[in-house]
């Protein structure tokens, strides 16, 4: 059964399509049977995993059962993907024969075995594709810029997160907050980090340990068709997200762990 992650946060230029990019890249190249979804209408993530524009198949056929999910994945370099276009900003809500905050989890079902793990793309929004993320996910990983703003609204995110995990999840596991564009050596910076911690301990998770530099690779590499570790593997923010990588599977591995042995007991 595989592990499901979502990357989400509701604003928008924090780096949540370049860390779910880096998260399925990552993961598959450390021989793991990797799905990337992408639930955002702009369809960026399968831009940086190397999908063409096309007029193929997209999530939202499979989502709306017009086509079987196995037929709607598409193949590239790295992984498979579930891709979307715009027609995914409203196509929920034609469907009408099934509770809408579970399509998504109803559609997995048949691939959940193909995989080991599934990286999930939010929008930046706080809709019915984000809780359809929320209501199939393990586990949620929230990326924040490091600049004042990206703490606005998290207060939203906190209710939606435990609405979820009321009436859909109770098992959403929130991993912790990702730090993106990150300096230490900025006062804002610096700021921005005792402030996430305080966010954190609210919402009975950690800022993650690795931070993620700013790194002009990580734009370009999409442009070039290539992954970002492929495209410059010294970037110093390259360098992160292998860092961040190895630290949340640490994470997924300690909490395996805990859950055997308290089947044991």
């Amino acid at each position: 059964m595989a592990i499901i992650i979502t990357v989400s946060n509701q604003k928008g230029g924090v780096g949540k399509t370049t860390t779910s990019a880096a998260l399925a890249t990552g993961i598959a190249s450390r021989g793991n049977r990797v799905l990337g979804i992408d639930l955002d209408p702009q369809g960026n993530l399968g831009f940086c995993l190397g999908v063409e524009a096309s007029s193929g198949p997209t999530v939202l056929d499979a989502l709306t059962g017009r086509i079987p999910v196995g037929e709607a994945i598409c193949r590239t370099d790295y992984c498979d993907i579930l891709s979307a276009d715009i027609t995914l900003s409203s196509g929920l809500e034609i469907v009408s024969d099934r509770p809408r905050e579970c399509i998504l989890r109803d559609t997995l079902s048949p691939v959940m075995d193909r995989y080991d793990y599934i990286i999930i793309d939010t929008p930046p929004a706080l809709n019915l594709l984000t809780v359809n993320a929320y209501a199939v996910s393990d586990f949620l990983i929230i990326p924040m810029a490091s600049d004042i703003l990206s703490l606005v609204g998290l207060s939203q995110l906190k209710e939606t997160i435990e609405s979820v995990r009321g009436s859909l999840n109770p098992g959403l596991n929130v991993m912790g907050i990702l730090l993106t564009r990150f300096n230490q050596r900025t006062i804002l910076s610096r700021d921005v980090l005792e402030m996430a911690e305080q966010l954190a301990n609210q919402i009975d998770t950690v800022v993650f340990h690795t931070k993620i530099r700013n790194g002009v690779a990580i734009a370009e590499a999409p442009a070039h068709g290539e992954s970002i570790f492929e495209y410059n593997p010294r970037s110093a923010a390259v360098k992160d997200y292998q860092d961040f990588i190895h630290e949340i599977a640490g994470k997924i591995h300690l909490k395996e762990v805990a859950e055997s042995a308290e089947k044991d007991k």
